[in-house]
């Protein structure tokens, strides 16, 4: 029965150094997670992007104010999401969100109901951007709409 301080001899018969065992087995240890790390960061980076953030957009033009003909709408571009102008029988302008509150679809405009519609899911609001039937679970978000210059300007209400 050997004891348990002496060393234990390699394979070829020789004594082993406990100590250096040790920092061989740290020394491939720690290779082994250098080379994991180089490995798995780069793909978590790449499956984890890192958040971008948009300048919030304030303004934008609509287009022309005289093409927009009473009881129509047009879905214009606003930062990353759509925005519609409504302009009335009255002549009024109207402007809101044009993503619908339940699941993000575009709304558009139903000049025969006289309100917006979601087709996704048949969601209807009236021209003050209220809910009236249908999913969605909250009023449209409503913006400015102003004319300068016969340029349509929607601005977001702060």
């Amino acid at each position: 029965m050997t004891s348990t301080n002496s060393p234990r001899p390699d394979p070829a018969g020789q004594p082993v150094d406990p100590g250096r065992r040790r920092a061989i087995d740290w020394l491939l240890g720690s290779w082994l997670a250098g080379v994991c790390g180089a490995v798995f960061y780069p793909v978590m980076r790449f499956l984890v992007p890192p958040e971008v953030t948009e300048a919030p957009t304030l303004s934008v033009k609509a287009g022309s104010a005289s093409s927009l003909v009473p009881n129509t709408a047009r879905v214009v571009p606003f930062g990353q999401t759509p925005a519609i102008v409504v302009r009335l029988k009255s002549g009024e302008l109207r402007a809101f969100e044009g993503t619908c509150t339940h699941l993000s679809c575009t709304v558009q405009y139903r000049p025969d109901l006289e309100h917006i519609w979601c087709a996704c899911h048949n969601g209807h609001y009236d021209l003050t951007g209220r809910n009236v039937s249908g999913p969605p679970p909250r009023p449209l978000d409503a913006f400015e709409a102003n004319v300068q210059d016969d340029e349509i300007v929607i601005t977001r209400r702060s």
